[in-house]
């Protein structure tokens, strides 16, 4: 995996209180308390609805090209599983959160074939038997539904977590490095052809596939560069 070097904190959040997400934007409907002092969101709609039963919750920042995105996650019940979105634009370049874009209320389809472009990292994989039965985590890019790295998941199901997991998402020009607990998991770098442009800068959001329950913490975004 190639090394890179951290730089100032961009954003800082503890994810503490209902004052730290204040600004969020949620996409799709969910229960968004704080518990033991810490984010926990969970699903409203009943998992049997399929994906009109998913959201995603949107820090409201837009964040430079190059950054480290890093969060505590305790997983809680599964299953079920989480992304996290990066790099998030309108599809010509627009803020996420243009009027102009369509409405999107955390069907994942809006998400990899609407009008936006992002990357985005899976991970806690538990949805379906052959995710609960063999777990990986994926990181896909959009406009579209590529899969373009891949790598084994090393948190174990909930009875078993030790939590909290700390989770880092790099992204240094065309590179994507993940980690987690400091444990390398992939790396990719884009060619800028293949599908299509390298995304620059964007907005970062949480989303999880019900039922799941899932915590989070001390998200910081520090700015990086190549080491």
């Amino acid at each position: 995996m190639n090394s890179f070097s951290l730089g100032e904190t961009v954003y800082h959040n503890a994810l503490a209180t209902d004052a730290d997400v204040a600004g969020f934007r949620l996409e799709g409907e969910a229960s968004i308390g704080f518990p033991g002092g810490r984010l926990r969101m969970e699903n409203l709609r009943d998992p049997g609805e399929g994906q009109r039963s998913n959201f995603v919750f949107w820090c409201p920042e837009t964040f430079p090209a190059d950054v480290s995105i890093a969060w505590d996650f305790w997983p809680v019940r599964e299953p079920g599983l989480c992304i996290l979105f990066f790099a998030a634009t309108g599809g010509s370049g627009e803020d996420l959160f243009d009027p102009a874009l369509d409405e999107r209320s955390g069907e994942y389809k809006q998400y990899h074939h609407g009008d936006i472009n992002a990357l985005h990292v899976s991970y806690f994989r538990r949805r379906w038997p052959e995710e609960r039965a063999f777990h990986t985590c994926n990181l896909r890019k959009s406009y579209g539904f590529h899969m373009v790295a891949q790598g084994a998941d090393p948190i174990p199901s909930v009875d078993d977590a030790v939590s909290p997991y700390r989770i880092q998402v790099i992204k240094c020009g065309a590179e994507v490095a993940f980690s987690i607990n400091e444990l390398p998991i992939f790396a990719w770098s884009d060619d800028g052809v293949s599908y299509g442009p390298v995304l620059g800068g964007g907005k970062i959001g949480l989303r999880q596939m019900a039922p799941l329950v899932g915590e989070y913490a001390n998200l910081s975004v520090r700015k990086v560069q190549r080491a």
